[in-house]
């Protein structure tokens, strides 16, 4: 069976551009006010972004990069939160995410590429400086970038303006871009994991099974079944370990598509042989926390 992968990527405004035009929304996270993209409303109030962003996804799909449409995922989201608000905890909390992280999670998105430009005035003519950011759904790392300013033009039409100033810009990012599949392709999907304990465990991660520690049966379970055996333990005590730069497969031994949280299923699984039950969570695409000693 030939299994072949479709990247999910999303065109979505930039924190800057939000924050200019008053696209955002506020919440109190431990005392302090933070401030998010409000997509919904910028697509519902802002005609020139619906127009950036139609715009770029033929610009992306005609070098072979389809796009999710923005305006579409949100009515999905839309809907699952709906059914979200009826979940709730035992203490009444709710389930809390921005809407950068509903899009990542929900969307299933490889990529997102976040958009900005201002239009400068020469006189007459007029001319488009856009930022252009690929940023990793599952690491949150930018990896590739592009931004440029086309030549001064007579027209004001955006549309114009974009091809102007984005194609001519474009070609090596979506070169970094291919290259950015072609190693996840190689050597797997980067995303971190947690090893934690629950402080009334009866062991710890020094506690001996067999004649191994556990924390070592651990990073050999890890070396070997992460690609190539690629992860780096930055932290390791009896009560933790912090596995970054962790590559999984992007397909799984029956041949569908891979994530973080059915890869570290696995680890949960292996534990389970050990007579360790435990505890699986995961925040966003790309970071699981796995907490032993209990659920």
């Amino acid at each position: 069976m030939v299994v072949v992968w479709v990247w999910a990527i999303a065109v979505v405004p930039s924190d800057y551009y939000c924050q200019q035009h008053g696209y955002y929304m506020s919440s109190v996270v431990d005392g302090k006010t933070e401030r998010y993209p409000d997509y919904q409303k910028a697509l519902q109030n802002d005609f020139e972004l619906n127009t950036a962003i139609t715009v770029m996804g033929q610009i992306m799909a005609d070098r072979g990069f389809p796009l999710k449409l923005l305006e579409q995922e949100i009515k999905t989201i839309n809907e699952q939160d709906a059914e979200d608000e009826m979940l709730t905890s035992k203490s009444g909390g709710e389930i809390a995410e921005t809407p950068y992280d509903r899009l990542k999670k929900k969307a299933k998105c490889d990529i997102i590429l976040q958009l900005g430009w201002k239009i400068n005035h020469f006189g007459p003519r007029y001319s488009l400086t856009f930022n252009l950011q690929g940023i990793d759904a599952y690491t949150n790392k930018q990896i590739v970038a592009c931004q440029g300013t086309g030549e001064p033009t007579y027209s004001a039409e955006l549309p114009i303006l974009i091809e102007e100033s984005v194609v001519n810009n474009l070609e090596t990012f979506n070169y970094q871009l291919q290259n950015h599949f072609n190693d996840m392709m190689a050597n797997g999907r980067e995303v971190s994991v947690n090893i934690k304990r629950w402080d009334n465990a009866p062991f710890d991660l020094e506690t001996e099974f067999g004649d191994r520690e556990l924390g070592e049966i651990i990073e050999d379970w890890m070396a070997d079944n992460t690609v190539s055996g690629r992860f780096n333990t930055v932290d390791a005590t009896e009560n933790m370990l912090v596995f970054q730069q962790v590559r999984i497969p992007l397909y799984d031994e029956r041949g569908r598509a891979n994530d973080t949280r059915r890869w570290s299923r696995g680890l949960v699984n292996m534990l389970k042989g050990l007579g360790i039950t435990s505890k699986l969570t995961t925040k966003g695409l790309g970071q699981a926390s796995i907490i032993i000693g209990g659920k």
